[in-house]
């Protein structure tokens, strides 16, 4: 199972080994305690009064984390490490799972040796993840026949368009509730399938085994004892009947995917296995389990049918509970599973924005504008607009509601003006145009108008950027208190399912105020705004 890359990842956080997440039980005291949370401070071994903590898993993009959740669900440690992305071709994009497999689990290590918490006090593990990147590995060897082939990857754009012809879109809406894209996880694993040597065959033979990072993750943390994924997870692949809460055996046949090699899929909430001794020797059950936006909704407390959040991470994903009805979208919306939990389905609308985060990463790393992303927020103020000048970062196509493969990203409205302030101005706006567009189909879908939105992610920290946010939606932005929605999300799953915390209603009561952002344009102006972004994006799919 790439056991030899795991331990000599996780010998580079500092020579510790995996059996430190159980230092207690040797009578090991660590010399310092190093505290991650900037919420409280964490007392030494000997001081600590919680009954207990869930540890969860967040596997992004860009870095994984292990962060340790308090029974009043406040983050008692975080320890995160960053994860390289490789772009081996235009409009490729891919992870290597070691690389995640072995961060994640130093992580896991780290972040209990550093906050001096007893193995035993953690009661259960919940794990949240980028959602529709897929990994496929061998039965036998554990060991991945290709890198992970990430969310963001557009390679597979002309198996989307083959289905098309062929008449399958309307078959893959209705029985997954989503739009053909290659943003999805199904055309992810058929094109592995055809072009790594062997592996077709050996798929058909079952000697192969594939899975989103949580399925990836669970497989290794358990020893191979478990392949499964949730709902949620599944519900992105393209391959899984959202109503009958199955794989799909037609559209595993049109993709040439042979069932024997994907996970059981079972509710958020499920017992999921137990970590192996040899990673943690206290053995916590994983009993919490959803893909990121999913485990965000959830850590919104976002129980009721008509609740509403975005999060502005790489990309920006904005999801609104719809209660048991699995609606279909007529605006540009997939209809996705949004919590599966206690006997219950709530389906969700989600519509993602493919770049946001992303946008000011390029900002530093490909414009050299900037030196860090907090800059944006000063550089943004320094100026009163952007001076007409309008950036759409189709960096990998459109997302909703346009879903337009083809379209690439434009800068436009460029006069002598415009200058660095205003550039950077015209990208952190971007966000929010976007998230206007997913919104207003939102509205039209669901025949609601909103009166709020509840935030998260990277960006959401910028002020600027949610208050441009409320002046285009006019409606108000709350930004939550808990910087790590996403994890606490999964953590309230795997918490409730375990007995740790009752129910949902009391975790509901453990949501600390946020700030509130009201619009403070006039209606004029907000139709200006957008006038000239409807121009841009025409310019940009055209």
């Amino acid at each position: 199972m790439g056991s030899d890359r795991i331990e000599q990842n996780i010998a580079k956080v500092g020579n510790k080994d995996m059996n430190m997440l159980d230092m207690s039980s040797r009578g090991v005291k660590p010399t310092y305690v190093a505290h991650f949370s900037t919420r409280r401070k964490f007392a030494p071994r000997a001081e600590t009064t919680s009954q207990g903590y869930i540890m969860s898993l967040d596997a992004g993009t860009t870095s994984v984390r292990a962060i340790l959740f308090d029974e009043y669900g406040m983050e008692a440690a975080i320890a995160q490490h960053h994860i390289s992305i490789s772009y081996p071709h235009p409009g490729w994009v891919e992870q290597d799972p070691i690389e995640i497999l072995s961060a994640q689990i130093a992580c896991m290590a780290e972040v209990q040796f550093k906050s001096g918490i007893r193995a035993d006090q953690i009661k259960a593990i919940g794990i949240t993840n980028q959602r529709e990147t897929v990994v496929v590995w061998d039965r036998r060897t554990g060991q991945p026949i290709y890198n992970a082939v990430v969310w963001q990857c557009r390679r597979t754009a002309p198996i989307v368009e083959a289905l098309i012809a062929d008449g399958y879109e309307e078959l893959i809406r209705m029985r997954t509730g989503l739009i053909p894209d290659a943003y999805f996880s199904g055309t992810k694993i058929k094109w592995i399938l055809e072009n790594v040597d062997g592996a077709s065959e050996a798929a058909k033979a079952g000697d192969l085994l594939c899975g989103t990072i949580d399925s990836w993750l669970m497989y290794n943390l358990t020893r191979g004892r478990v392949h499964a994924t949730d709902y949620t997870n599944a519900s992105r692949t393209m391959l899984f009947d959202i109503h009958k809460l199955a794989w799909d055996d037609e559209l595993c046949d049109i993709l040439g995917i042979p069932q024997v090699m994907l996970p059981e899929a079972l509710p958020s909430d499920a017992f999921f296995g137990k970590v192996h001794a040899d990673i943690m020797p206290h053995q916590p059950p994983i009993c919490g389990v959803a893909g990121d936006q999913q485990a965000s909704l959830y850590g919104h407390c976002c129980f009721d049918a008509g609740s509403v959040k975005n999060t502005y991470g790489t990309g920006c994903f904005m999801l609104m509970n719809l209660g048991d009805a699995a609606t279909l979208s007529t605006n540009g919306l997939v209809t996705t599973i949004g919590i599966g939990e206690d006997g219950n389905i709530n389906y969700a609308f989600e519509g993602s924005v493919f770049q946001a985060g992303s946008v000011v990463q390029w900002l530093r790393d490909g414009l050299g504008l900037i030196e860090h992303p907090y800059q944006t927020e000063k550089i943004a103020r320094s100026v009163p607009d952007t001076g007409g000048c309008y950036i759409v970062p189709a960096f990998s196509g459109l997302g909703a509601p346009w879903w337009d493969a083809d379209a690439r990203g434009v800068i436009c409205g460029i006069t002598r003006s415009c200058d660095r302030a205003r550039l950077v101005r015209a990208a952190c706006e971007s966000m929010a145009y976007q998230t206007y567009d997913v919104l207003h189909a939102m509205e039209a879908d669901s025949g609601q108008t909103l009166s709020s939105l509840k935030v998260d992610g990277g960006a959401s920290v910028n002020n600027f950027i949610m208050q441009f946010q409320s002046d285009l939606l006019d409606i108000e932005v709350i930004r939550t208190a808990q910087s790590e929605v996403t994890a606490l999300g999964a953590a309230y799953l795997a918490g409730i399912s375990c007995g740790f915390w009752e129910d949902k209603q009391e975790v509901s009561s453990l949501v600390p105020a946020g700030d509130t952002f009201r619009s403070q344009i006039s209606g004029q102006q907000r139709e200006q705004l957008l006038a000239g972004w409807r121009v841009a994006v025409r310019r940009t799919i055209s």
